[in-house]
């Protein structure tokens, strides 16, 4: 059975994921698995059949889908260890809907634990627009990170750098990047969401390459 317990009302979360970690049986091993202890082959012996020591464990991912490879070879298994006979619970924050669905397909149980909006601190939007006016890949790929854990979404990122792109253009500031150069980035934000959903991808994912490959 797999587990999820995702959100960025972290308190609720934790007190949840705590609560099931004590109903737990006893008798039951527990292992903790983190980026720094990620082993395929490992996880692989898991979701395969019993140990040797014990005859059912429960397996714990903490912030385990942040990384892409890491990400991607998970959830290519998560049939696997919806049918084994082993528990899978994975503690992580803000999912995007791709991963979420996955986790659905598997028929995990979802505890999703999401702050109401007006709780949420609102994200100056202008900040990821004028990284990009002065060509700053380290500041564009911070606010990015920021705005996306504060809940704003994809297609208003876009959005604001969009406008920040034609206002380059239309005022002639190419002291950082050319017309062409903004002609080229104002093309591809137009499409890289519906070429992504398209393929089957990540948005988040394919915007974030996107974004650290822009200059």
């Amino acid at each position: 059975m797999i587990y999820l317990f995702a959100g960025d009302d972290t308190d609720t979360k934790i007190k949840s994921y705590e609560k099931f970690l004590s109903s737990i049986s006893k008798n039951s091993e527990v292992f903790y698995i983190s980026k720094n202890n990620f082993s395929q082959m490992e996880i692989e012996s898991f979701y395969s059949g019993a140990g040797l020591f014990f005859s059912k464990c429960t397996i714990v991912f903490s912030d385990i889908l942040d990384r892409e490879e890491t990400r991607e070879y998970l959830l290519e298994k998560l049939e696997f260890m919806a049918s084994s006979q082993n528990d899978f619970l994975f503690l992580e924050s803000k999912l995007t809907k791709v991963v979420l669905d996955a986790f659905k397909k598997a028929r995990a149980e979802l505890n999703v634990f999401e702050l109401p909006k007006e709780k949420k601190e609102k994200f100056n939007n202008f900040l990821l627009a004028n990284a990009l006016g002065d060509k700053d890949k380290l500041n564009l790929w911070i606010y990015y990170r920021q705005a996306v854990d504060k809940g704003v979404g994809l297609e208003e990122l876009i959005g604001v750098l969009f406008w920040k792109v034609k206002d380059m253009i239309l005022k002639k500031h190419f002291n950082k990047l050319s017309e062409e150069q903004l002609k080229d980035i104002g093309n591809n934000l137009s499409f890289i969401l519906p070429k992504a959903r398209k393929e089957g991808k990540d948005p988040e994912v394919i915007f974030e390459k996107f974004l650290l490959e822009i200059f």
